[in-house]
């Protein structure tokens, strides 16, 4: 038997960044230019999602529906940022293809100006745990990160490469999160802003006997379960939802 070292067959751990935790920070080029993040995005909220490959036709789709969408997530206060594991130049020459020859849903002349990381030694897709060997070893999955003003990881999505993303979906998580930071509420199944919202349960048998009585626009299903209405006009909401 042969005393060199086995191969090791054993899928390797990817480390995902948890809800709640700090994001990683990274320095990245990009095709806007270097960026810090945190550092450049202090005070806003970011979209940071990976796709496989460039010149690929699923995540042609989804850089013209998140370009097209870009003003509303601006008016969210909210920053996107690309990533996948090809060169500025590849990236460059896809989205001048984008540009000057697709046309897709009544969506044409797309530029793309949100920058896209160039990530060639997936320093940045492993710290996001964005490489999966057993999906992929040399490709992005897609993964989409939600990262609060305070640069906390605050949701996180997954897609297998055939399936593109939910981007309306996207847009409802940021204001739902930011709806919940404001309001201290939650928001309920298929919520979408003008919905009533989900008060806090109470801590205690009295508050709970509270809590059933209350007024003031709550509505009870029962001690845990309490609503009230928070206007449309009263949320931040981008444009296409006012």
């Amino acid at each position: 038997m042969s005393d060199a070292p086995q191969a090791d067959s054993q899928p390797v751990a990817v480390r995902i960044p948890l809800i709640g935790e700090a994001a990683p920070a990274f320095q990245a080029v990009t095709t806007q230019g270097p960026i810090r993040f945190p550092e450049d995005y202090k005070g806003k909220w970011v979209v940071l999602f990976s796709h496989p490959a460039d010149f690929t036709p699923v995540c042609t789709t989804e850089f013209m529906t998140f370009a097209t969408l870009m003003p509303q997530f601006e008016a969210l206060n909210c920053k996107l940022i690309g990533l996948s594991i090809d060169s500025n130049f590849s990236h460059i020459a896809w989205l001048r293809t984008i540009k000057e020859k697709i046309k897709y849903r009544g969506m044409e002349n797309v530029e793309v100006t949100f920058p896209v990381i160039a990530d060639l030694k997936m320093d940045v897709a492993r710290k996001y745990g964005m490489v999966q060997p057993s999906a992929d070893d040399s490709h992005a999955v897609r993964a989409v990160f939600i990262m609060d003003p305070e640069a906390k990881v605050r949701a996180v999505l997954y897609y297998p490469s055939s399936m593109g993303r939910n981007f309306p979906e996207i847009l409802r998580m940021v204001v739902a999160l930011q709806t919940a930071d404001k309001y201290q509420v939650s928001t309920p199944a298929d919520w979408q802003p003008g919905d009533d919202v989900i008060v806090p349960p109470p801590g205690s048998c009295g508050g709970a006997q509270e809590r059933v009585q209350a007024k003031d626009g709550v509505k009870c299903l029962d001690w845990f379960l309490c609503f009230k209405e928070i206007p449309k006009s009263e949320l931040n909401l981008p444009p296409m939802w006012k």
